[in-house]
């Protein structure tokens, strides 16, 4: 699980940083494999699965989002 934890975190990191650059008019998956390519699709859909595991997943991977029982 700690693998597929890490694959979901880079490609979120991958899409998030694109989404910088398309704010400054570069779409930096576009320029690489084009605007209609299969590739660029499978791109964007790896990006939205790693985003949609790191949602469900977050809270039981993430040290800083452990509940400590209070004292």
């Amino acid at each position: 699980m700690k693998a597929i934890h890490a694959i979901a975190f880079i490609l979120l990191v991958i899409g998030g940083l694109n989404w910088l650059l398309v704010a400054f008019n570069f779409n930096l998956v576009t320029a690489i494999f084009g605007a209609t390519s299969v590739a660029s699709k499978v791109i964007y859909i790896l990006v939205g699965v790693g985003a949609l595991i790191e949602v469900f997943s977050h809270k039981k991977n993430c040290k800083c989002c452990e509940v400590t029982p209070k004292e």
